[in-house]
């Protein structure tokens, strides 16, 4: 399995190549950016486990959005009953499982790991009277955040490459993991333009929404406004996943293979 080397100009390529995927079929994957939207809002209805359950269903949804991506650059027009077509394949859905299993367990551990070192300061905003004061909080937390956020900057490259190599390629979990951050390594700086590139897109949006506060709109009206903006930016951020796979590994991939083998 050889993984490519890009320069950095790829990290917002990739975004682009992304949009103009969302531009030749927008209402099949603007329907997937609100139901994984749905997902999400869902999740938090059970607290802990809700969150719990959408991290380990994260590279299945993953992996659907890729075989998404994938027929719409193929030409296929996606129809409702493709969405689940892949996960029909009893090998590829085990593995997809194991993976978000994996998933899950790790970034519990990185969340555990984070807090652990901190666990004093934290209890130590708690006053007498039980009550929390938010600015402590706000200084508390950020240790640990910050902790956590280099933890998930590891997470994220073993397992950004393993839904696809998982179903696609039929690898095994550590094989998956490992070329995943082989190739996560060996492209370092395009995944820190494209990184930087789509915190500067949702940054953009948080100012327009404040923007639009400020200038007298109720909050209301502002959230009817907001909600497909967030969905757009979350559906192209979904569309650019594909040409992030196809640009690192598309030397080792068939086109004429099919999600389901």
């Amino acid at each position: 399995m050889q993984a490519a080397i890009l320069p950095i100009s790829a990290g917002w390529f990739w975004i682009q190549e992304g949009y103009r995927l969302f531009k030749r079929q927008p209402m099949p994957m603007f329907f997937w950016g609100m139901a994984t939207g749905l997902l999400i809002t869902l999740s938090y209805l059970i607290p802990l486990f809700g969150q719990m359950a959408l991290i380990a269903v994260t590279p299945i949804l993953t992996f659907l959005t890729l075989c998404a991506c994938r027929n719409i650059a193929a030409g296929k027009i996606m129809h409702f009953s493709m969405w689940l077509e892949p996960l029909k394949n009893a090998n590829i859905r085990s593995r997809l499982i194991k993976l978000g299993l994996a998933y899950m367990v790790c970034c519990l551990a990185a969340g555990f790991l984070a807090v652990m070192p901190f666990v004093s300061e934290l209890t130590e905003i708690v006053n007498t009277q039980g009550e929390v004061d938010p600015h402590a909080l706000a200084q508390a937390i950020r240790g640990p955040l910050l902790t956590f956020l280099l933890f998930y900057v590891v997470i994220s490259a073993l397992f950004w490459h393993a839904p696809a190599l998982t179903g696609w390629h039929g690898m095994k979990l550590s094989q998956a993991l490992f070329f995943s951050m082989v190739a996560c390594w060996r492209n370092k700086w395009p995944f820190l333009l494209y990184g930087l590139s789509w915190g500067a897109i949702f940054y953009a949006a948080q100012m327009f929404a404040g923007a639009l506060l400020s200038s007298g709109m109720s909050p209301a009206t502002a959230q009817l406004l907001l909600t497909p903006l967030n969905i757009m930016i979350a559906t192209l951020l979904y569309c650019s996943f594909y040409p992030t796979y196809i640009s690192v590994f598309g030397a080792n991939y068939r086109q004429d293979d099919s999600a389901d083998q």
